[in-house]
């Protein structure tokens, strides 16, 4: 929750700013509001889930704080999947947070252009030719833009030209934002049906307790 909480707060600006070049404001934030929605539901979910299979609260709470820094920690924000030891990245597969962070991130950011600021641009001599001449063929696998295409002595030139670059860099898809919205209604149904479960099996008096 730590984690959704930072990103409302600090994309607002650039949701807006990212949406409108597009033309889809309206779809995005009906997508975002219902990312909110679903986290808060899987939230008091998972609480339930824990306090009912728990003696008491201090117990609760404890799995809490350990489930919480695990999911924090395996959900692709501290480390990727390809830099995870291999017993763990099963972790990184079934962490709701996840989906969760793909879905807003790419909802967010994604299919929008990108821009670097004057100090971001990579700044050298062109082997032969023009700039473009010399990266053209680098640019085309590899994505980015240059300031001057023109240009013969000096080449700027910035690798990102689309958020959906750094998207890829953080394991987010701008085309699976709604297959993760959609699996994370299956984490709360499971929260739900084990709340239930667990309830029934922990607390409901059964055999001669139930009689009295």
């Amino acid at each position: 929750m730590g984690v959704f909480c930072f990103l409302v707060w600090f994309y607002p600006a650039g949701f807006y700013r990212n949406m409108e070049p597009t033309d889809s404001v309206n779809i995005r934030s009906f997508h975002t509001l219902h990312l909110v929605v679903v986290t808060f539901l899987f939230a008091s979910a998972l609480a339930h889930l824990l306090i009912a299979g728990s003696p008491n609260e201090d117990v609760a709470g404890a799995f809490a704080t350990l489930l919480s820094i695990m999911l924090y920690a395996f959900c692709g924000i501290l480390s990727g999947p390809s830099t995870l030891p291999g017993f763990w990245i099963f972790m990184y597969r079934v962490n709701p947070l996840t989906y969760l962070i793909s879905s807003f991130m790419s909802t967010t950011l994604g299919q929008a252009s990108a821009y670097c600021a004057e100090n971001e641009f990579q700044i050298f001599a062109p082997a032969n030719g023009t700039c473009l001449e010399y990266m053209q063929q680098y640019m085309s696998v590899a994505g980015g833009y240059l300031r001057d295409g023109q240009a013969t002595d000096q080449c700027q030139y910035c690798r990102i030209d689309s958020t959906d670059q750094f998207l890829a860099g953080i394991n987010a898809n701008w085309d699976t934002r709604w297959r993760d919205f959609g699996l994370l209604w299956v984490y709360v149904v499971f929260n739900v049906a084990g709340a239930v479960f667990l309830y029934w099996l922990c607390r409901v008096p059964k055999g001669k307790k139930a009689k009295k």
